[in-house]
């Protein structure tokens, strides 16, 4: 009886283990396992062909041209593929589903399943649920690897071509700090208060500064300095052999004062500005999302306007893989059958026109007919909608 018993509790034990292990039914692995196939060949022939077009070639030119090492060229080769891969992920996911879902089709196993009771959306389910699982591997590559990878491609490339250092903005360094003014009426309003520009930057030390002051709403004074280092230790501007003009309220010079050194405590932005030579594709969310705020203090409202749309494709990006999983389902359910060759095709032409949706939408941003966030998500939507209109048309 005893024994009885415990066989019994194990059973009972065992039973309720499995109730909280997610249960994955036999449909869905098969039709999960028939997209796996063709999403690894679309992620080899899609990375294939962007690496060719947009790096060999040029790597190629550069070794015969430039006189670039073969070993430092596959160096740059290697840190290129992760963005390319990170690309392809999306369009063979596309190609996946395409090509699965047609042999399905073909085969009449998609009818044996409908008039067995399981509808076109309980079809789509698994390739949902796959896409979702990339998604999550696209953005962990958008944001872990990518822009390190692209930082040091660069890097590496640029030291072999002895070219400048990328590590920071060598000349013309121009910064705008805007703030609360008061006006004459006594009122405050958000107005430019200092302007400082520098015309080289050696990595340490500005040289050739310019500082023009308007913290009382107009040009109050102009300082020339020869040199100048920041000192984080004080939060200053350390100054050497300059120059300040004092002007007038009718725009005479008052006075000029020089001076061999002086410290200002001025804002550390020119500094981080001129140290920040990454575009987008080399900053994750967090690098960029800081930057920007660096480029808004500035007052340089377009080139902020850029970044944020940039900042919001980086979260919507991955998720074209749910959209392309969407549209590529429905469309391999139709009963004409959809070779490799043609899921091929029609792939590249699906591509083609939502990274044109993209493109022109991201341009709608950038000049602020559309927000960041609609700039970005849109053609997610309009992706969606389509997914759905295919679908709905199975059923």
């Amino acid at each position: 009886m005893a024994s009885v018993t415990k066989s019994t509790r194990t059973k009972i034990k065992s039973s309720s283990h499995r109730h909280w292990v997610p249960y994955i039914s036999i449909m869905d692995r098969y039709l999960s396992n028939e997209m796996v196939a063709p999403f690894l060949f679309g992620v080899g022939a899609f990375s294939s062909i962007a690496l060719v077009i947009g790096s060999l070639f040029e790597l190629v030119r550069l070794i015969t041209d430039a006189g670039l090492g073969i070993v430092t060229a596959l160096q740059i080769f290697a840190l290129q593929l992760p963005q390319f891969m990170m690309y392809s992920f999306p369009m063979s996911v596309l190609l996946g589903t395409l090509i699965s879902y047609s042999r399905l089709s073909t085969d009449g196993e998609t009818t044996a399943l409908r008039s067995s009771g399981v509808s076109p959306y309980r079809l789509v389910v698994p390739a949902l649920v796959l896409s979702l699982f990339i998604s999550g591997m696209t953005f962990l590559f958008s944001e872990v690897v990518v822009p390190s990878a692209n930082w040091q491609a660069k890097t590496i490339l640029k030291s072999a071509l002895k070219q400048d250092n990328p590590q920071f903005k060598s000349k013309d360094i121009f910064y705008q700090q805007y703030g609360e003014v008061i006006q004459p009426n006594g009122g405050k309003e958000q107005s430019l208060i200092r302007s400082f520009y520098a015309r080289r930057f050696d990595g340490t030390k500005m040289l050739g500064l310019t500082i023009l002051d308007f913290s009382q709403g107009t040009l109050q004074q102009v300082l020339s300095a020869e040199s100048a280092v920041w000192l984080p230790d004080r939060n200053v501007w350390d100054l050497e052999n300059g120059t300040t003009y004092l002007i007038g309220t009718d725009g005479s010079y008052r006075s000029i004062l020089r001076f061999d050194r002086q410290q200002l405590r001025l804002p550390r932005a020119p500094l981080d500005l001129a140290n920040e030579q990454r575009n987008s594709a080399e900053m994750n969310i967090s690098e960029l999302a800081n930057h920007i705020e660096l480029v808004r203090a500035s007052g340089n409202y377009k080139e902020v306007k850029k970044l944020e749309v940039s900042l919001q494709q980086k979260y919507a990006l991955p998720f074209i893989c749910v959209v392309f999983a969407m549209v590529g389902s429905p469309l391999g359910m139709r009963p004409q059958r959809t070779s490799a060759a043609r899921g091929f095709g029609l792939s590249i032409l699906i591509i083609f026109g939502y990274y044109l949706l993209l493109f022109i939408c991201g341009a709608l941003g950038q000049v602020e007919i559309l927000s960041a966030i609609a700039a970005a998500w849109l053609p997610n939507l309009i992706g969606l909608g389509a997914g759905l209109f295919l679908l709905s048309r199975v059923q």
